[in-house]
């Protein structure tokens, strides 16, 4: 009585064909996602300019004009509010998602915030389009 053994092998590895399904379907599945991604940055430094600007008007200078029975000239602006610890934590003033400081205007007891953007740049269209409190929903 002979035995005879075969040798079976077992596959350990994926095929060149199984990585080139796995590629594909990843490639494909990136590039559904990722056009819901760009720009979703930019607009949520915008959103957080607005929560900043409203932050800024509802609570420093709404202090200072109850304290002072009016609020800042454009003159003084916004840095008359760093002058102590009263209005901001450690006397320091919130800048913009981009770094710039937030530009002031007082006409006549009806205040203005701006922020000049992503370009930094007086004007500009569409993201690049200056941000202003009264224009914040």
């Amino acid at each position: 009585m002979s035995l005879t053994y075969r040798k079976t092998t077992s596959k350990n590895a994926f095929s060149l064909i199984e990585l080139m399904i796995v590629i594909v379907i990843l490639g494909l599945l990136a590039a559904m996602v990722m056009p819901s991604l760009t720009g979703k940055g930019e607009a949520a430094k915008r959103d957080l300019v607005c929560v900043q600007m409203k932050s800024i008007y509802d609570g420093a200078l709404d202090m200072y004009k109850i304290k002072n029975s009016v609020y800042p000239s454009t003159e003084d602006g916004l840095a008359i509010l760093t002058t102590d610890d009263t209005y901001f934590k450690d006397g320091k003033m919130p800048k913009d998602s981009w770094g710039n400081e937030f530009i002031y205007l007082n006409n006549d007891g009806k205040v203005e915030l701006i922020s000049l953007g992503a370009d930094k740049k007086e004007g500009g269209k569409d993201s690049a389009k200056d941000i202003r409190l009264s224009e914040c929903k």
